[in-house]
């Protein structure tokens, strides 16, 4: 290890010590125990002053070195923050990388930039991570990032790196900016597009949820659907409402009972009930609850009572009796993509592009309303009425109506749903008829 680490950062040869460097990093990552040999030695500033280079191997192979030590080491990063000007360094870097992939425009990415990025990035979220103290000095990144998001190429399929460890680099930062007061304006949200950022996001994510199946998303998806609704709970009002009409079914999905045609809000409608993959089906679910301003007569309409039963019992979340009564839609005179709704005035509408826009931020009039199924989505008006099957036997009939009864009974026992047993009242208001056997 000395060998190596002095050949590393002592030598005079400048190819001899990156050589050296591939060495160091290869041996720190197969053999663990050899990290805090490397910091007892006393290399771990030299690393850090690597990332002062405007050299992409030096910061590839600096930030490598530096990932390592953030595991298995007692190396404490604050005295690298403090002596060595570590979040400064990661940030001219990442300030390096923004102005590259933006001069880049369609064509491919040099594989040592890419590699530089990822490992930049990598060592930004353990930083983050490990060391909370320091997030509002690392904050100051939030603007390079964002200008990577929207620039760099999607991969296909698209959750692997960078876009992963770019996903990963904004979970811990302090988006919001409570805590750091360096930009006039949010870079999440730029004046010259506040959309850009969540644009993107949303490109990601419906490409991965066309593109893996649910194990694969299980493992890969969690991370960006929690900055997405991380970022929706402080968006301003326009990108929440924007954001509302991307996710959240439109009128057209309302052709057919929702979930089943093939929009991005149908094929979230679906993993929001995948038996396997919880972690995704959870986050899936939250996501859509607050898409519909954690309100359960909002969420039921946006969904339909179908996909929101199962997240509301199981969070004990109670449902008005009114959420499960058909309600209507309208069409607007505006372009504007959403549902409104007002949960102190009680009125829905939806748009013809779909979404959501809850809370009034931007109500238009209707012109035309649609009466909707509150249990599956659809509109009752394309529902197909017609029974092909055989008509029921009186004693099917009785067994039907037996076990209505019991799952009524079953339903208004759990407290969840304030609603009246449709036999019970039926047998107060004297509409039983005996059969003949």
């Amino acid at each position: 290890m000395l060998v190596l680490c002095k050949h590393s950062f002592d030598g005079n040869s400048l190819t001899t010590g990156r050589e050296a460097l591939k060495c160091l990093a290869n041996v720190m990552l197969l053999k663990a125990s050899t990290r805090q040999i490397f910091v007892d030695l006393g290399y771990a500033p030299k690393a850090a002053e690597l990332l002062k280079h405007d050299n992409r191997d030096d910061e590839f192979l600096g930030s490598r070195l530096l990932f390592l030590c953030t595991y298995d080491t007692q190396l404490d990063f604050t005295d690298l923050f403090n002596n060595n000007n570590l979040a400064d360094s990661i940030d001219t870097n990442l300030a390096r990388q923004a102005k590259y992939f933006a001069k880049l425009g369609k064509n491919q990415p040099g594989s040592i930039n890419v590699l530089a990025l990822s490992e930049s990035l990598k060592l930004f979220f353990n930083l983050t991570q490990f060391y909370p103290d320091q997030i509002p000095a690392l904050t100051k990144s939030l603007l390079h990032i964002c200008k990577i998001l929207t620039n760099v190429r999607l991969p296909s399929p698209p959750l692997q790196p960078p876009i992963t460890y770019i996903i990963n680099s904004l979970l811990n930062l302090d988006l919001e900016l409570k805590r750091s007061h360096i930009f006039a304006t949010n870079p999440l949200f730029p004046k010259f597009d506040p959309r850009c950022n969540v644009n993107r996001l949303y490109s990601v994510l419906d490409q991965s949820i066309r593109r893996y199946n649910e194990e694969e998303l299980e493992q890969l998806a969690c991370p960006l659907i929690t900055l997405i609704r991380n970022i929706y709970s402080f968006a301003p009002p326009k990108v929440r409402e924007h954001m509302r009409s991307l996710m959240l079914p439109s009128n057209e999905d309302r052709l057919k009972p929702l979930g089943r045609s093939e929009s991005f809000s149908s094929y979230l409608l679906r993993l929001s009930t995948a038996a396997g993959a919880p972690s995704i089906r959870e986050s899936i679910q939250h996501m859509l609850f607050e898409l519909s301003d954690q309100d359960a007569t909002n969420f039921v309409r946006n969904v339909g009572y179908g996909f929101a039963a199962g997240f509301l019992m199981s969070h004990k979340i109670s449902v008005p009796a009114s959420a499960m009564e058909a309600w209507s839609t309208g069409e607007y005179d505006t372009d504007t993509a959403s549902i409104a709704a007002s949960s102190r005035s009680g009125r829905t509408s939806i748009s013809d592009q779909g979404g959501a826009n809850i809370g009034g931020e931007s109500t238009p009039k209707p012109k035309v309303g649609y009466r909707i199924n509150p249990i599956t989505g659809q509109r009752l008006d394309m529902e197909n009425m017609e029974d092909t099957g055989p008509p029921m036997s009186n004693a099917e009939k009785e067994r039907e109506a037996e076990r209505l009864f019991v799952l009524f009974e079953r339903l208004r026992a759990t407290g969840v749903v304030d609603v009246e047993n449709p036999v019970t009242k039926a047998y107060q208001e004297g509409r039983f008829e005996e059969l003949e056997d």
